[in-house]
């Protein structure tokens, strides 16, 4: 009963918190809970064929697309969680109901029943909680696990993808860079020829003056 009580929480925690106290009270109206994640699919779904539409007027189309893709993969596997939460929470309530009648069929029996058979549909009773929750707490834990590795993924295809962005700016900007420098280096250059010619000039000898004109006879 106990690793039933800890599946049952570890499920719980796949659905927001108010519906979270719900369904722990037995409360939660599960039908409803679908309801609303398949019209928040429907949103999703809507939202995204907009924004791919958006998109293709941008510049940078592929980015655009990329985010767009990412922001959908993530409120959808949200919706699928919850959904999973949802249908657990429904076999283990089925569950909970099956083994209930089983209590109260053993607490009826007939006297002629043997102790044997007492015990023996206990024991049985034990074994189907044990696999219920060993079911449950083994979807769990895939679950969670795979929650991880597909975020361990996406940050690195997130990295990668700024690396490349990095990469194709430098490529970009590198013929403007050469040129700044090739200019540069003529500037220089030039300087440096005017300084030469102005330090040379500064250093020849002064010409002799010229003889004075002839006396008039």
């Amino acid at each position: 009963m106990k690793k039933i009580a800890l599946a049952l929480l570890m499920t719980l925690a796949s659905l927001p918190l108010w519906a979270q106290s719900n369904a722990a009270a037995g409360n939660a109206d599960l039908e409803a809970e679908k309801r609303r994640l398949s019209s928040e699919r429907e949103v999703i779904e809507k939202r995204f064929v907009e924004e791919r539409a958006a998109c293709y007027k941008k510049f940078a189309v592929e980015d655009c697309l990329r985010e767009s893709r990412g922001r959908r993969r993530k409120e959808t596997d949200n919706i699928r969680r919850q959904e999973t939460a949802i249908n657990d929470i429904q076999r283990q309530r089925s569950g909970a109901a099956e083994l209930q009648k089983l209590d109260q069929k053993a607490g009826t029996q007939r006297p002629q029943d043997t102790r044997e058979k007492q015990e023996e549909s206990i024991q049985g009773q034990k074994d189907r909680e044990q696999r219920a929750a060993d079911h449950a707490a083994s979807r769990a834990a895939t679950a969670a696990d795979a929650a991880e590795r597909e975020r361990q993924f996406r940050s690195k295809q997130q990295a990668h993808s700024d690396e490349q962005a990095k990469a194709a700016q430098r490529q970009a900007e590198a013929p403007a860079a050469v040129k700044r420098f090739e200019d540069k280096q003529k500037r220089a250059e030039e300087h440096r020829a005017s300084r030469e010619r102005q330090n040379a000039n500064r250093s020849k000898p002064r010409a002799a003056p010229l003889p004075p004109p002839p006396a008039a006879p």
